[in-house]
């Protein structure tokens, strides 16, 4: 049993995975559609010779790349990324959600357990620090870069 890599149509790797596993062979086992990965999907199944009778079937799917991988491979899609890694104190960073939509801020500190970052927006008159959590900011300007 290993991983094959399906070539797909791009932003149609999730229709795709979604399709291979409705089709309930009993030979594949996962489908697996990471956002990082564009126009793949990783599927875990016990030979090649499956896709040969179900990817004729399945619309966007292009074919399967030659070779087999190992699940060393792949296991760096299967751990969630937390949102604030890469973000430091001091950053400059821009909120793109909430009710500070837009507002430029500076990162005061970083709490990766809660994978929260507060911090103090720079047009306030008066310097309050605001607490978001990590998908809701985008670095702007960083002092390790």
């Amino acid at each position: 049993m290993g991983i094959f890599a399906v070539k797909t149509t791009a932003s149609q790797e999730r229709t795709v995975a979604d399709m291979i596993m409705n089709k309930e062979e009993p030979s594949i086992h996962a489908a697996l559609a990471p956002d990082s990965l564009t126009s793949y999907v990783m599927v875990e199944a016990e030979d090649e010779s499956v896709f040969d009778r179900i990817l004729d079937e399945i619309p966007h799917s292009r074919g399967v790349v030659p070779g087999m991988s190992d699940i060393s491979e792949v296991e760096h899609f299967l751990s969630p990324k937390p949102d604030v890694e890469g973000i430091a104190e001091s950053d400059i960073v821009e909120l793109v959600a909430g009710p500070f939509k837009g507002e430029k801020a500076q990162v005061q500190r970083i709490d990766e357990g809660k994978d929260q970052v507060t911090v103090e927006l720079y047009e306030a008159t008066v310097p309050i620090p605001v607490t978001v959590r990590g998908d809701q900011i985008r670095v702007l300007d960083s002092e390790e870069r």
